[in-house]
């Protein structure tokens, strides 16, 4: 097979579309400063040709993750979130809490496959990973572990070839 025919030609990944993100880094520790997997974050996808429409740095809280993401989630050219952060087993890791909250949808393929690739790196400590795709208000977010690995991972071998068609069905 070939050509528009195949599951490839109907179903394409990566494109030319620039989209508009959020990066959102939760943290009770790092600051704007010093906050290297959030930046990491901006490089990878303003290097890919995407925008970052805004970002921010909240403290790992329900209520802080909620309130900072909502007003975002209400603009036009805010098209997806990465979150940074708050996706682990403690107490205060509250990043996934708070898009339940939210009334988000998981889409359980996204956490699988990154564990799964998360496994050839880390092994078995993979398993203590949560995270996971979001779609809130028809508006992809990605909840990212806060290791500068972790990031690059998602970012490079899942988001980027897949975000544009995500963002694409979402407006169908």
């Amino acid at each position: 097979m070939s050509g528009a025919s195949s599951p490839a030609g109907r179903h394409h990944l990566g494109g030319a579309r620039s989209i508009g993100f959020v990066v959102l880094s939760v943290s009770d520790t790092h600051t704007e400063e010093d906050d290297v997997s959030g930046q990491l974050a901006k490089s990878l996808l303003t290097g890919a040709g995407h925008r970052v429409v805004h970002y921010d740095l909240v403290a790992n809280s329900v209520a802080d993750v909620r309130d900072r993401l909502d007003p975002y989630l209400s603009e036009v050219p805010v098209e997806a979130v990465i979150t940074v952060g708050g996706t682990g087993v403690s107490s205060r890791d509250l990043t996934v809490n708070a898009l339940e909250v939210m009334g988000g949808k998981a889409l359980d393929g996204f956490g699988q496959l990154y564990r799964t690739i998360s496994f050839e790196q880390v092994g078995p400590l993979a398993i203590l990973s949560r995270a996971t795709l979001f779609l809130v208000r028809g508006k992809p977010v990605f909840a990212l572990p806060g290791s500068e690995r972790a990031v690059r991972t998602a970012i490079e071998k899942l988001i980027l070839p897949a975000v544009q068609h995500l963002v694409e069905e979402l407006e169908r």
